[in-house]
């Protein structure tokens, strides 16, 4: 089978035949880059008899390598097999396991075995502990994963344990350099690399040894590099070094897609490229395949706005297509009770729920999506994290209120006595096990045992005995009383689980940080929906609630995700909620030039996932990390011209306040742009306007409509199907249904109503 060029439009074309020489392909969202990558090569093969082995393809993920190596093979047959189509890493262990012993090495013995291991992200954490403990390092003070972020951003940027020294000036940094060298001997002692080290020892061996460096070279005539903009200086050096001596490098990426520089991608990469390779050749995919011209129009206008960018303007010929629809919720509960109407209006309709993607720039924001989706009954999956319940901090936060509020739950008090670190091994755990079953006691009276000096030798007495005066201080806050938000977050503030993840300074840490902060909205959500209920009542909600959850799981769901994960993907119908300054763009990004460019490149890839149809949502107050934070709309949202969108929710009705301004300058209101009026109309200086202020009270937020049960009720549940209620206790309904056996629920939340027997 043979490629047809004629499949392809004008500017794909000029890339495919642009084989002689540096090539820089700059692909749009949604411009068919991968079908050019794969003609190229084949083109190479089959047209201009290229041998297969003079190939190198380099993706990013190894679904992107498996794809057009199944795409090559269908094309160009067996001479796949020669070609390398790998990730960066997997040509790297392919290169080490060839030459690992020329990579300087270990201390005895003068290089790697080519047989070495490679430790995965668990094996290397473990590792940095061990040699942590050997500097008598406080994990508190200094936490594995900080240490670990520190040690490989300097890998990715090439730079060894005497270069990070010299510049480290943080505490933090200053250990992280110390374990850096370390490390280093450690690992290579044990014949080991971990995921950075393949990198930085690939380029090592390139670089130091000529001879192994110029087979490569000769070998690989042709190399292609996808998603360039998300290359590290590492990855970037390697490729540079292999392209020397041919300089047939084929570049493909979107500078205006480059929103990892948190992990190490460097932008610069591709905006120098012609730096690099002066006689390099430029051609832009602009033509989109994927959405339609109004979200193209309202993508181009979006990220337009950023100065440090290649021009290009993606465009369609699907001409037209829905205007953009904004929502301007008056809280995050009008929003995601808008969100999940629109879904369910859509499904009527013939849709599928597969068809819907929900993006936010945080998974806290998932919270009350997921909420409001399980009332509905709506199927949904979470890509790319966990369901709020699940998450691992929100586990922790629930086993310390648990293990406070109930000495015999064993399962809770063994989750968080090492949680964070406080050097209570798995050994001294068993032994309190043992002498607990021995003596036919509770874990709990055994820990209280041995902290009064029974059973454990001095350094585990020790530690055993801080934690159980942590916990009894605890039993004490809660016995003392106050309202359930007080003593969440005392019994939070305590644990130490907020300052560990502080402590890190990693974005993963900040995350969860903030999960653990929109925890607190779930308790004041309870407390105002059961007034005068304390700890138990709050545990059982919680695991009632969290039960729930699995009624969702089904092949077919809406998807939900932070909109890093949904680079790549693309949906019918797409809606991002939070569009706010503050929440998009975060309030981390809000006061650095670049940083604000990364978000809006961020918003331009929310955007371009969308096929069909986008949804923009924002509310004028919202409940997050719980408190309430009242933002002006997404200056991202503010930069999409008028014409494109609809826009209903409370700012239709009109506000008053800080709003975003097209033109002049409104009479009332002041900010980032200033105006007041009519929301989606004019401002009195003749701007349109675009923001949030106060919300006119004749728009509320919708109520859920709610029957009141009885046992003996036949019921209907969206999921589980016809049932009878057998126990109504308080919110607590318990239904025996026909197929899905006997279900404990919660009023309110489940999607239940009353039917006729």
């Amino acid at each position: 089978m043979t490629v047809n060029l004629n499949d392809l439009n004008p500017a794909q074309r000029d890339a495919v035949e642009a084989v002689d020489g540096p090539l820089l392909v700059l692909a749009g969202a949604g411009s068919g880059k991968t079908r050019v990558l794969t003609y190229r090569v084949a083109h190479l093969v089959d047209d201009l008899h290229v041998p297969p082995a003079e190939i190198l393809a380099i993706t990013f993920t190894n679904k992107a390598a498996g794809e057009m190596k199944e795409r090559l093979g269908e094309i160009v047959g067996n001479g796949v097999r020669s070609m390398w189509v790998m990730t960066f890493h997997a040509m790297c262990v392919r290169m080490l396991r060839a030459d690992a012993e020329r990579v300087a090495g270990p201390v005895a013995q003068g290089g790697y075995d080519r047989n070495f291991t490679i430790y995965d992200t668990d094996d290397t954490k473990r590792m940095l502990t061990a040699v942590m403990g050997e500097f008598e390092l406080d994990p508190k003070r200094y936490p594995v994963n900080g240490v670990l972020g520190r040690i490989s951003s300097a890998k990715s940027e090439l730079v060894g344990p005497a270069e990070f020294e010299k510049s480290a000036v943080s505490p933090i940094d200053k250990a992280a350099a110390k374990v850096y060298k370390r490390y280093r001997a450690r690992m290579r002692d044990a014949n080991a690399m971990d995921f950075d080290d393949l990198l930085v020892n690939a380029h090592t061996l390139l670089a130091e040894n000529s001879d192994v460096l110029s087979a490569y070279q000769d070998r690989f005539r042709y190399i292609s590099v996808d998603e360039y903009q998300d290359t590290n200086h590492a990855q970037y050096r390697i490729v540079n070094l292999l392209a020397e001596k041919h300089r047939n490098l084929m570049v493909v990426g979107d500078d205006d897609q480059s929103i990892y520089s948190w992990r190490g991608a460097d932008i610069r990469n591709i905006l120098e490229f012609e730096r690099d390779y002066p006689a390099a050749t430029v051609i832009r995919l602009e033509q989109n395949y994927r959405s339609t011209e109004t979200i193209l129009a309202a993508a181009n206008a979006v990220v337009a706005n950023n100065s440090g960018r290649k021009p290009k303007t993606l465009w369609t010929a699907n001409a037209g297509g829905e205007a953009i629809s904004r929502y301007h919720a008056t809280d995050e509960r009008d929003e995601a009770h808008f969100i999940a109407t629109e879904v369910e209006r859509h499904v009527r309709q013939g849709r599928s729920y597969a068809d819907f993607a929900i993006f936010y720039r945080t998974n806290a924001q998932s919270r009350v999506l997921e909420d409001q989706f399980l009332r509905a009954g709506i199927p949904y999956q979470i890509i790319g994290g966990t369901r709020f319940f699940e998450r691992m901090e929100i586990r922790d936060v629930m086993a310390y209120v648990r293990a406070v509020a109930n000495p015999c739950d064993e399962i809770a008090i063994k989750r968080i006595i090492n949680t964070p670190k406080r050097k209570i091994g798995k050994s001294t755990v068993d032994r309190l096990d043992y002498e607990a079953l021995a003596a036919g006691i509770t874990f709990d009276e055994a820990m209280h045992r041995a902290a009064e000096g029974e059973w454990l030798n001095t350094g585990p007495q020790a530690a055993v005995a801080k934690f159980v005066e942590l916990i009894d201080a605890m039993r004490a806050v809660v016995a003392d009383g106050g309202s359930l938000r007080d003593l969440v977050e005392e019994i939070v503030e305590r644990s130490g689980l907020l300052g560990a993840l502080q402590a890190e300074r990693t974005m993963e840490a900040d995350g969860r940080v903030e999960n653990i902060r929109e925890f607190y909205g779930v308790v004041d959500e309870f407390s105002t929906q059961h007034e005068g209920a304390g700890i138990p009542e709050f545990m059982e909600w919680v695991a009632l609630r969290a039960d729930i959850d699995s009624m969702a799981d089904a092949d077919c769901t809406v998807t939900m995700m932070t909109v890093h994960t949904a680079k790549g993907l693309e949906f019918p119908i797409v809606f991002v909620a939070g569009m706010e300054d503050s929440i998009f763009p975060h309030a981390n990004s809000m006061f650095e030039a670049s940083a604000v460019e990364e978000e809006r490149r961020l918003a331009y890839v929310a955007i371009t996932r969308a096929r069909e149809r986008l949804y923009l949502t924002h509310a004028y107050q919202r409940s997050l990390y719980g408190s309430t934070q009242y933002n002006p709309v997404s200056r991202f949202v503010g930069e999409i011209p008028e014409e494109h969108m609809k826009v209903s929710g409370v700012g239709s009705q009109g506000i008053t306040g800080t709003g975003f301004a097209r033109r002049g300058e409104g009479s009332r209101g002041s900010g980032y742009g200033t105006g007041s009026g009519s929301f989606g109309g004019s401002a009195p200086g003749g701007g349109h306007v675009f923001g949030s202020g106060t919300p006119k009270p004749a728009s509320k937020q919708p109520k859920e409509p709610t029957d009141t049960f009885d046992a003996g009720d036949m019921v209907e549940h969206k999921v589980f199907g016809v049932g009878t209620v057998v126990l109504v206790d308080g919110d607590r309904i318990e239904v025996s249904f026909k197929t899905a056996g006997t279900k404990k629920l919660l009023a309110g939340y489940a999607p239940l109503r009353k039917v006729d027997g």
